[in-house]
């Protein structure tokens, strides 16, 4: 199950970021993920998309004990995001939802 939602989260994300190299030719987004946390002993999985341009980071965060919620914030690169994280519920989580994400912040 938790592989599942990572993929699920990968495979969106891999949908907007085609479509926002192809609509918006300024945003080049660089999408990583880390387990790091996980192999912290925290049992979540991160994913930044980041904006070398203007340095704006989007962290989304699947974390094991809410399965059916989707934490995520509008961050910079070089700053620690904000303790307080904006959530939605995971059905909600879409390819145009991480595309409207990208396009409205990286602009």
């Amino acid at each position: 199950m938790i592989e599942q939602r990572l993929q699920l989260l990968c495979d969106l994300t891999t949908d907007a970021h085609t479509r926002i190299q192809q609509d918006f030719k300024n945003i080049d987004p660089i999408v990583g993920v880390s387990q790091h946390m996980r192999n912290n002993g925290i049992p979540a999985d991160v994913m930044t998309i980041d904006c070398l341009r203007s340095g704006k980071r989007i962290i989304i965060v699947l974390h094991d004990e809410q399965p059916d919620t989707i934490s995520y914030q509008f961050s910079f690169k070089d700053k620690d995001p904000d303790i307080k994280f904006n959530q939605i519920p995971s059905a909600d989580l879409t390819a145009d939802a991480v595309y409207d994400w990208i396009g409205r912040y990286f602009k």
